[in-house]
């Protein structure tokens, strides 16, 4: 049982411990109460530090083994597509040839030139055309890649060279399902194919595809001339609609192509640019009524390379069909490219 007169004493007792001491019971609350006031503010004003990732830098020391560009790892040389394309004004404005690591342009039938594209089976290109017929010339350039040589049909010395020899022949009359065929344009200017298509071949002719081991360019870094002077290219053609430029752009140390007054651009209305250019003179005849030409690829002969700026005075060498075309400059030595595109016009002695 509680004693009351117990609880009455401890109640006041307790009230003048208050009274005496309350004073520093308060001034600890409030400090108390300051300190946890103090750490929230620190807390909510604290500044936000972010780590960033550490993020290892790219150590780029190998080369793609066709356009020279730089890579992490060393890859396998890939197969080569070489593709007929035609020039003629009807067929403008193109489609893909912007694309091509390499370009090979030379004339045909009334000096208007077609090109012969070059793609790597590791790049992606879903318009590649008008594609139009094969000539010998153009055989012995695809031969040294050990290319999928892709055409519409071709003059008689052509498809008899190819029918005897061992290119990997893609005839359009018998290949179709690799092109396709543009209801936008009328024939013969319609015709069409693409890597993805080009890269079925691969797959669907694998038995039977002859070995490739092309020989490779050496490549080397930009640098570009600091003050360029004569560093743009004019060629003249059979018609002025055909006569071509290239002309040096210092900042991008690339050369654009134009044709006739105005810049040349593709169908997607891309501009065309090369990161080389180099012209081979050589002999060019024409041969029958219909102005067929002879070209001579095989031997050697005068050249000239546009690379950043400057006008190499050069040799041209190629000992056979299987051989890769080579540049030399005055002194011997082979020269180093740009990595990127190359063209290469196909001019007449005669016109130099």
């Amino acid at each position: 049982m509680i004693n009351k007169k117990s609880v009455k004493s401890f109640l006041i007792s307790a009230n003048k411990y208050w009274q005496k001491n309350w004073l520093w019971y308060s001034m600890g609350a409030i400090l108390v109460c300051l300190l946890l006031a103090g750490y929230a503010f620190r807390q909510a004003w604290r500044p936000v530090v972010s780590v960033e990732p550490v993020v290892e830098e790219k150590v780029l020391t190998f080369r793609h083994p066709l356009t020279g560009q730089l890579l992490e790892a060393e890859i396998s040389r890939p197969q080569v597509f070489a593709v007929m394309v035609e020039n003629s004004a009807d067929a403008w404005p193109l489609a893909g040839i912007d694309d091509a690591f390499l370009v090979i342009e030379a004339p045909v039938e009334a000096g208007i030139p077609r090109f012969e594209t070059f793609f790597a089976a590791d790049q992606t290109t879903e318009k590649i055309g008008p594609v139009r017929s094969a000539r010998p010339y153009y055989l012995d350039w695809a031969e040294e890649f050990g290319a999928v040589y892709a055409h519409v049909g071709g003059s008689p010395d052509a498809l008899n060279l190819i029918a005897a020899g061992d290119l990997w022949d893609l005839n359009e009359f018998w290949n179709g399902q690799y092109f396709w065929r543009s209801p936008n344009r009328y024939a013969p200017h319609n015709t069409y194919t693409s890597t993805e298509l080009l890269n079925k071949v691969l797959t669907a002719k694998k038995a039977t595809a002859p070995e490739f081991n092309y020989g490779l360019w050496t490549f080397k870094d930009d640098s570009p001339t600091e003050n360029p002077s004569d560093s743009d290219l004019n060629l003249e053609a059979g018609s002025l609609a055909y006569g071509l430029s290239w002309k040096y752009d210092q900042e991008k140390n690339n050369y654009l192509r134009w044709q006739g007054s105005v810049e040349d651009k593709v169908e997607d209305g891309d501009k065309i640019y090369a990161n080389n250019v180099a012209v081979v003179y050589t002999a060019i005849s024409v041969i029958d009524s219909v102005g067929r030409r002879e070209i001579e690829t095989i031997g050697e002969g005068e050249a000239l390379v546009l690379q950043d700026g400057k006008k190499i005075p050069a040799v041209w060498k190629k000992e056979s069909a299987n051989d890769r075309l080579r540049f030399f400059s005055e002194d011997g030595k082979e020269i180093k490219w740009n990595a990127g595109k190359t063209w290469i016009e196909v001019v007449s002695t005669l016109n130099k």
